[in-house]
């Protein structure tokens, strides 16, 4: 599974932060980080998603207001 965090629909509200720990808050620029993300166009970053974090990476995906996370399963958006 991976994981696609477009940052700057992000309005840093952080649930995601606190669903699951690859995501980070970054207070001064007021938006999440996806940890261990590498940029895959323009402010949208991309990451595998451990086996084991498969469920929080989901959840945190649908906490979010903006839907600026999106998660895929061989190249399906489950979330």
């Amino acid at each position: 599974m991976r994981v696609e965090f477009d940052r700057d629909t992000c309005i840093g509200m952080y649930q995601c932060v606190a669903e699951w720990d690859g995501f980070e808050e970054d207070a001064d620029a007021g938006k999440a980080v996806l940890v261990d993300g590498e940029e895959v166009e323009d402010g949208v970053f991309s990451r595998e998603i451990p086996e084991d974090a498969e469920f929080d990476a989901k959840f945190a995906a649908r906490s979010c207001p903006v839907d600026a996370i999106r998660v895929y399963d061989d190249g399906e958006q489950v979330v």
